[in-house]
């Protein structure tokens, strides 16, 4: 616990913001239900993460410290379910080994950053899976049945948290290697659904992250030759920072691997000469240490490059990707040195496993402790990131991303262009350019960089509605509609694309198609007024009046105190002749603003078509006394002045609408 202590009151960083912070299936109604059976999700499918998000979000809200120390309390479960696991294989030095995985520093990614809940939730379950498994192969025949079924259960659960837990079945059949069990056609048969239960969920996520996650295109080209050489040289790389965790980075280079150079070979052809070393060895140091590598190998596979992942666009290697990897390898170097402490130690047997323990566990906690302190806020972990890795785009465009949110626009302009010089090629970089562009008054010099980040990742739907909005700005409305069509076509439930192109298209006069768009985005945003608003104004201007005032009702109900609601609805009950409950909307639209002028001159043309001028005169009076050069105002007062016999002050407000009109060049309208 005190080696996380920098973790304890840590903020949130990266991607907590789409896993938590703006998660709305934590708070949705029918959030639970979406979190299991749908695909909204915001990344891969972990509905077992997103419900203890859901459950947290409950207790606590976004209080960061509530998540991070559950992190920590998870991940110290797992370090006392190794120590149990490894005291049932009867190896020597379990508790050494849990030590070592509870303090070791690569972990700390997985422990101190809030979305990494996947790895330590999956290693509750998939450790309590292989004890289960353990008391099934090994425990009174009257229970077997019953561990079984909770082996798979637990096995479920962790699958449901991350799918890497699809590795389990090689651990199970290490296992009965490991113990010298035989691996018989039964056996085989109780491990085979554990495998259909790893090999679909395998399959959920590779479609997942393919169609989903959009993990295609040029960052993800790589044939079957580079794979495997990423493969092999990720393998030496994640054991080079087991063994000795310095310059750990949250973002590492990422290789350039060809399948043309001779030097990219050699971590692959390493690889087979240890394998077949640790092979031909096995007679002189037992199977723990074929066990343990493979072991090791199996469980990072699904990370290793063999099957792209969307964020192998970054980098190939991370220090999550090996969090129960791990406990192969420390598992075989705390048997190692317990060994040593049994030969060397004999006559002060506990001091010497005093002196081991210390000389390893102080200075990899310590590690620890310090890792942690890059996971104090978003901007910490970027400039640590950029300290250890300076080509890392990714850092320079999310500190930008920060100093932008700041205010500090010049400077996050400095950090997007650093990203492009890296590599240009960054859609993301190209179009937070953009937003820092528009942010600084040059928004004819964004257009390019949205134009760009679009050809360049046609996904990045902010970069279509931005440039449109751009576009609208400058009267060029015909040239923003195709972007924002685009960007519908590519995300049709996106309920800020879909309201603004009906929008726009209803400014156009193409009110038969905004209707469509404001209808699908009034489906996909239950809580939006203004929607329902721009729906109803659009449904009245084709005449489909009792439509428009279901629509304009609708936004009441989602916000009662909306004036313009109110106006709206005023005038789609006039144009259907219901003049008194006209007259009601206009008067509470007029209460909720009493500034609110139109409403006061549509309610008082209203009251001269129900003969109570006294009443129109009232209103028009009171809208002019808000709005002197009112011109429609003065001209439908001087109308109400003459049907109530007026003559003379209907001729002065008839003759101030006149000088008002020739003023602003038009005339006025009722």
């Amino acid at each position: 616990m005190l080696a996380y202590q920098q973790a304890w009151n840590a903020g949130y960083i990266w991607d907590d913001d789409k896993y938590v912070t703006e998660n709305h299936l934590l708070t949705a109604p029918d959030g639970l239900k979406r979190i299991w059976f749908s695909r909204d999700s915001p990344s891969q499918y972990f509905p077992l993460v997103y419900t203890t998000f859901r459950i947290e979000h409950a207790i606590w809200g976004l209080n960061a410290t509530g998540y991070h120390w559950v992190n920590i309390l998870l991940h110290a479960l797992n370090a006392l379910l190794v120590w149990k696991l490894l005291q049932r294989l009867a190896l020597p030095g379990a508790w050494l080994a849990a030590a070592l995985f509870a303090l070791h520093p690569v972990n700390v990614e997985s422990v101190a950053w809030i979305t990494e809940r996947k790895n330590v939730l999956m290693g509750v379950f998939f450790l309590l899976s292989v004890l289960a498994w353990l008391r099934f192969i090994e425990g009174a025949a009257a229970d077997r049945r019953r561990y079984y079924a909770l082996a798979l259960l637990l096995y479920a659960l962790s699958l449901f948290s991350k799918t890497t837990a699809c590795t389990m079945p090689a651990a199970l059949l290490l296992i009965l290697w490991l113990r010298r069990m035989p691996i018989t056609a039964a056996r085989i048969a109780q491990v085979t659904p554990f495998l259909v239960l790893g090999f679909a969920m395998g399959l959920l996520t590779m479609w997942w992250e393919r169609h989903i996650q959009g993990t295609q295109g040029e960052w993800f080209a790589m044939g079957p030759i580079e794979r495997v050489l990423v493969a092999s040289r990720a393998i030496w790389f994640y054991g080079s920072k087991l063994i000795w965790p310095a310059d750990l980075a949250f973002s590492y280079p990422k290789w350039d691997i060809s399948a043309s150079d001779p030097a990219d070979y050699v971590w692959l052809l390493i690889t087979l000469a240890a394998a077949a070393s640790i092979y031909f060895a096995r007679r002189f140091v037992g199977r723990g240490v074929e066990v343990a590598a493979i072991y090791y190998v199996a469980m990072l596979s699904p990370m290793l490059g063999l099957i792209m992942l969307y964020t192998f666009r970054y980098t190939y290697v991370a220090d999550h990707y090996q969090y129960l990897a791990t406990v192969g390898p420390l598992a075989l170097l705390a048997a190692f040195f317990a060994a040593l402490a049994r030969r060397f130690g004999r006559a002060h047997k506990p001091a010497a496993h005093t002196i081991v323990a210390v000389a390893l566990l102080l200075p990899l906690g310590l590690r620890t402790w310090q890792q942690c302190a890059i996971y104090k806020d978003e901007e910490t972990l970027w400039r640590a990131t950029i300290d250890v890795n300076p080509g890392s785009w990714m850092a320079y465009n999310n500190l930008g991303i920060i100093q932008l949110r700041r205010g500090e626009i010049e400077s996050a302009i400095a950090q997007f262009i650093k990203a492009l010089e890296i590599d240009p090629a960054y859609a993301e970089a190209h179009y937070n350019l953009g937003n820092a562009l528009v942010r600084n008054n040059a928004a004819e010099q964004a257009i390019p960089r949205y134009t760009q980040a679009i050809e360049l990742n046609p996904r990045i739907i902010g970069a279509y509605v931005n440039l449109a909005t751009v576009l609208l700005q400058r009267g060029r409305a015909v040239e923003a509609v195709p972007h924002l069509q685009s960007a519908a076509e590519i995300a049709p439930d996106n309920p800020t694309v879909r309201a603004l192109l009906g929008a726009v298209l209803a400014a156009s006069g193409r009110f038969t198609e905004a209707i469509e768009h404001l209808r699908a985005a009034a489906e996909a945003d239950s809580t939006s007024p203004d929607v329902r608003n721009d729906l109803g104004n659009a449904l009245l201007e084709l005449g489909r009046n009792e439509e428009a005032i279901a629509s304009f009702e609708a936004a009441l109900r989602i916000q009662p105190d909306n004036a313009e609601a109110y106006y709206n609805l005023a005038n789609a009950l006039l144009a259907s002749r219901r003049l008194e409950d006209a007259v009601v909307a206009y008067r509470r639209a007029a209460e909720l603003r009493p500034d609110y002028v139109p409403a006061r001159n549509n309610l008082a043309n209203t009251l001269v078509q129900l003969g109570r001028l006294d009443d129109a005169i009232a209103e028009y009076e009171t809208a002019l006394a808000i709005r002197p050069k009112y011109a429609a105002a003065h001209k439908n007062l001087a109308h109400a002045l003459r049907r109530a016999g007026r003559f003379e002050d209907a001729a002065r407000h008839a003759q101030l609408a006149a000088e008002l009109d020739a003023q602003s060049g038009g005339s006025s309208r009722r």
